[in-house]
């Protein structure tokens, strides 16, 4: 490894986000500069990250004596938020604390878009965990993540079963990016100088509602899907009927009505700004979900 390449840290590399901030940061610097997080070596996600010449060493949140460790000799480290709802402050001091006694020189985390006057329930750990940040006295930036359109992607395929996608979040408009575009901004972030400080609210260039997030299904796939929007109480009531937990329905509900009063929508297109072009496309993740499900029949 070249003593001028600095050594860059993603948690939770075997997640979503942090398997394509791995992808992204491969096309930007060696692999040997690049050292994963996971909770198990042994891992099938793990044994891919290794293939790819990836460093990989235990990091869990929930057992700060791996994290120590785990940060040893580490410049830039991405904080990816814990999927932990309810533990993720806690998680989060874990991961911070390390890198303070670690002399990790910048900390990037992955927060919620507008986190400091959002009307989501999720903001609030994202606030808190800012704040931590904040006091640690480490360098710092955040990356205020809005939705991923893979978030309402998941829901094509029962729309499409039944000719209707279920929300409440009215005409509230949603603008939201592919997770690769976000992983691609944190490793931006990683690989380049002058964040120290910076709060980022990255989202989509273009924004939508959930009726033509339906309308443009239904164009894409040529099968008719409308949008049916319901209250708070009647979305989570359908989403449990789904079968999801309730802690989660009853989430995605107050996220959905939370956009509603604008609070997944943002105008300043510095996602797009960060990864130098477009951001991708909404239908364009709609078209590739609905190509995927045709491809596994």
């Amino acid at each position: 490894m070249s003593t001028s390449e600095p050594r860059l840290f993603v948690t939770g590399a075997t997640g979503q986000l942090g398997r394509l901030v791995i992808e992204a940061l491969l096309k930007r610097v060696p692999a040997d500069t690049i050292v994963a997080g996971v909770r198990s070596l042994e891992s099938a996600a793990a044994e891919d990250l290794r293939a790819r010449g990836v460093t990989l060493r235990v990091a869990d949140y929930a057992r700060p004596e791996t994290l120590a460790e785990a940060f040893r000799g580490i410049d830039r480290l991405l904080l990816i938020s814990s999927s932990e709802i309810g533990q993720r402050v806690a998680q989060h001091q874990n991961v911070i604390e390390a890198a303070r006694q670690s002399a990790v020189s910048l900390i990037a985390y992955t927060s919620l878009l507008h986190a400091d006057t959002s009307p989501l329930a999720l903001a609030d750990e994202h606030r808190r965990t800012e704040d931590a940040l904040k006091a640690s006295g480490s360098s710092f930036a955040v990356l205020r993540n809005g939705w991923y359109t893979e978030n309402y992607a998941a829901s094509i395929a029962p729309a499409l079963a039944h000719g209707v996608l279920l929300g409440s979040a009215g005409e509230g408009r949603i603008a939201s990016a592919a997770r690769a575009d976000f992983a691609e901004a944190a490793s931006v972030v990683l690989t380049t100088d002058g964040h120290d400080g910076r709060v980022y609210e990255l989202a989509g260039d273009d924004a939508y509602t959930l009726d033509e997030f339906a309308a443009a299904v239904s164009v894409l796939s040529g099968q008719t899907v409308v949008y049916r929007n319901l209250t708070e109480a009647e979305f989570k009531a359908a989403l449990v009927a789904a079968g999801l937990p309730e802690d989660f329905a009853a989430l995605l509900a107050d996220s959905d009505m939370a956009a509603a009063q604008g609070g997944l929508n943002d105008t300043n297109r510095q996602l797009s700004g960060l990864i130098g072009r477009p951001t991708t496309p909404y239908r364009t993740t709609i078209a590739g979900t609905i190509s995927g499900m045709a491809a596994q029949g």
